[in-house]
């Protein structure tokens, strides 16, 4: 409870100390008097004991007279009226004028009196020179010190008078700020100097008694803007009266600085300062918050800003309260002082110049604050509005930009030159990027039909409701690019029932697009290669071949330049809703010059179905293709993956079909389907095939010959398209397939020869292993 008792107390004597009134800081030196008379005397300027002001500022206090104390300068004839620490000035007194007018009768020079010169003082620039009288020149000179009787020349004036007109009040009307010079003058004193006299002489030779009773003369230093106040003026040029030259006090403003007991000043130009030694200021300037200058008369301290006080003391500079002085500071609004300064704003609920007086108004009622508050969130919307805007137009014309870099890329002037030589057929077959995004619903991955080596095919519906294939390359090198390129150029050329057709193409991307006719029903190796034991029919597969065989024939002999597709494969067969063929995918393919039979490139295609002799060598002919067309009629027949399929005495698809047809077992490896449902066209498909896919290209048919063999095949069997009679196997054909069985098991030679020398011939063909 004691120390409970003990903490208020002392929270209360805080709070106390708190709302007491500050104490008003010093001016002087503990001990010393710091006035003398209605005059504050502030150290380092003093009387009395040598220790209460710093040498050469010492004052006099006199007190001898029945008036209130004076406080004297120098050599008594000036009364100090006030000093200025912050402006190093002692504002003193002179009184009456410098010239006696009672013996202005010739030109005169008199001493303007040495007693604050000799003292260190020197005059302001602050004041100006006043001469009245008539007809008269006056001038304030200095001592140049460079020769006796050189002087010169701080300010001077003349005076003149008119005598025609001897009214009473005409001159007085003449008072104003910076006589004309008729009858008074004012001249302004413009640097500081240490003058010595004045120079008073005649404007005009002869007698100037009448110049002298008609206005007394009279010669004042004073400080600026004493002799503007009107009744002073109105007195000193009338006539009638003259003030009593013995009760005339002018003021004029001195410098002052600090000599004695520092270091020798520096070289200075005319009225310049520079800042102090650091053992100057330390000497002199004991404040905290004070800064030191040195200029023509000596050293000087001043507080720095947001401080007032007396520099000259310790703790002497303190903060400035400008909050209780609104006229010197400008701060008429809500004022919070703080160290060093202070911050000033309109009062909560106004508005307006803090600055001026009644500059703070009272804002607008609230409805129209509201209105202002909500006119700002509208104009802020309308910013970020604005700003998405122009951000949005930025972005499409970056767009813009890319989609023309991807065309120029992808070499979209040389493609809509290979399209055709009509400019409306080639801007047909160029589609936007937009609406191929539409179409797909921007490449849901919903919408992927599969994939293949060179791309990936999209489902799509275009604006005039044409369903349509995308394919879109899978990576952006140049050698898809490139493949891109050339299966445009190539299925813009090609018009066949059996060639998937190209509808047009989309340059706009970075990854190049191609957009087909759409054929629903899958590839031809997705029919064979199910499970379960029965597939496409016999007549499908007889049709599907005699239908691939036609496209290849067409490309290589019915077209301007003929084309190589090097990439015939069950899986580039598509198969419409009627199950006719169409071969696809045409990146890998390549012009043959009609001047060449074939030419070398990179081997290029999918292994089980690649041309051996083209893959050892590197040159690309048209059989080629007739290669991987026989290893599609044995997929045909054998519905097993050419890639894929090996058998126990490690012989692919193709050597061991050759192999078992030359002896005569060709039923192993047959499909059963195609055993009962074929007739002795299997055997001769068969051995179509082999010729097909023998190892020198040279003893392969071409594609025409194949496309004929197949369409007379067809007419000898009268094959009909709508209803189409198939012959069973014949009793012998059973016979012949069922011997090459007991061949193999060394039964006895029921089994006569059924074939011409020629079959056998191309039966005994085989592939070494």
């Amino acid at each position: 409870m004691a120390i409970a008792s003990a903490a208020a107390v002392l929270v209360l004597a805080i709070a106390a100390a708190a709302t007491a009134e500050t104490p008003a800081p010093p001016i002087g030196l503990a001990g010393c008097a710091t006035s003398c008379g209605d005059v504050s005397v502030p150290y380092p300027f003093g009387f009395g004991p040598p220790r209460c002001h710093w040498p050469g500022l010492n004052l006099t206090c006199d007190t001898s007279g029945p008036q209130p104390p004076r406080l004297l300068l120098g050599d008594g004839a000036l009364r100090v009226a006030a000093i200025s620490l912050r402006n190093a000035t002692v504002r003193v007194v002179r009184a009456g004028s410098i010239v006696d007018s009672a013996s202005v009768t010739s030109d005169r020079n008199v001493s303007f009196g040495g007693g604050f010169v000799d003292a260190g003082y020197m005059l302001s620039n602050g004041n100006e020179l006043v001469l009245s009288g008539c007809n008269l020149l006056a001038t304030l000179v200095e001592d140049l010190g460079v020769g006796p009787g050189r002087s010169g020349i701080i300010s001077g004036c003349a005076s003149f008078c008119s005598f025609r007109n001897k009214k009473v009040d005409s001159v007085g009307q003449l008072a104003g700020k910076y006589c004309s010079g008729m009858a008074c003058c004012q001249a302004p004193i413009n640097y500081h100097s240490s003058p010595t006299g004045v120079h008073l002489r005649w404007l005009d030779a002869g007698n100037h008694s009448e110049a002298l009773t008609f206005l007394p003369t009279y010669v004042f230093v004073a400080e600026e803007g004493w002799f503007d106040r009107r009744p002073l003026a109105d007195e000193l040029l009338s006539v009638k009266q003259s003030p009593s030259e013995a009760a005339l006090e002018v003021p004029f403003v001195l410098l002052w600085g600090v000599k004695q007991g520092l270091p020798p000043l520096p070289t200075l130009t005319a009225n310049t300062s520079t800042a102090c030694s650091d053992d100057a200021h330390r000497r002199l300037c004991k404040s905290d918050h004070s800064v030191c200058a040195v200029g023509n008369l000596g050293y000087t301290c001043q507080c720095h800003g947001g401080y007032d006080g007396n520099p000259y003391l310790t703790h002497g500079c303190q903060d400035v309260n400008e909050c209780e002085q609104p006229h010197d500071y400008g701060c008429f609004g809500k004022c919070i002082n703080t160290i060093g300064g202070y911050k000033c704003q309109c009062p909560q609920g106004t508005h307006g110049n803090y600055t001026i007086k009644d500059g703070c108004i009272k804002s607008a009622a609230t409805g129209t604050s509201i209105g202002i508050g909500v006119g700002s969130a509208v104009g802020f919307m309308l910013l970020v509005l604005a700003t998405i805007f122009v951000a949005q137009r930025f972005k499409h014309k970056r767009q813009i930009l890319l989609k023309q870099k991807f065309f120029k890329q992808n070499r979209g002037q040389l493609l809509q030159q290979l399209v055709s030589p009509r400019i409306d057929i080639a801007e047909r077959m160029i589609i936007p990027i937009d609406e191929l995004a539409k179409a797909t619903n921007n490449f849901d991955k919903a919408r992927e039909l599969g994939g293949g080596g060179h791309g990936t095919v999209y489902k799509g519906i275009l604006s005039d409701l044409h369903v349509v294939a995308i394919k879109k390359s899978k990576i952006t090198v140049q050698k898809e690019i490139d493949e891109f390129i050339n299966e445009v150029a190539i299925l813009s050329q090609i018009n066949h029932r059996n060639v998937v057709k190209l509808i047009g193409c989309c340059l706009e991307t970075e990854v190049p697009l191609l957009v087909y006719e759409f054929v629903s029903n899958g590839t031809l190796y997705d029919h064979l290669h199910i499970e379960g034991p029965k597939s496409l029919s016999w007549l499908t597969r007889f049709r599907i071949a005699t239908e691939i065989a036609s496209a290849l024939a067409y490309l290589h002999s019915s077209v301007s330049i003929p084309i190589i597709h090097r990439d015939i494969k069950s899986s580039n067969i598509l198969l419409n809703e009627s199950m006719t063929s169409k071969v696809s995918d045409f990146g890998a393919s390549r012009y043959i010059p009609t001047d060449k039979t074939g030419l070398t490139t990179m081997v290029q295609g999918t292994i089980g179905y690649l041309d051996p002799m083209y893959f050892y060598t590197g040159r690309l002919t048209e059989k080629s293709d007739v290669y991987s067309f026989g290893v599609i009629l044995v997929e045909l027949l054998t519905r097993k993956k050419p890639f894929s399929y090996f058998f126990l005495d490690g012989d692919g698809l193709v050597s061991h079909f050759v192999k078992l047809l030359a002896d005569q077992m060709l039923v192993q490896i047959l499909d059963p389907q195609v055993i009962e449902e074929g007739g002795k066209e299997v055997h001769q498909l068969s051995i179509l095939a082999a010729s097909c896919i023998k190892l020198n290209a040279e003893d392969r048919p071409t594609m025409r010959q194949v496309e004929h063999t197949l369409e007379g095949l067809i007419v000898s069997k009268k094959f009909v398209q709508n209803n189409v009679e198939v012959e069973k196997f014949s009793e012998n054909d059973i016979t012949m397939m069922n011997c090459s069985l007991e061949k193999e098991r060394k039964s006895p030679p029921e089994c006569s020869r059924r074939y011409s020398m020629e079959e056998e011939i191309l039966m005994s063909a085989r592939y070494p292993r």
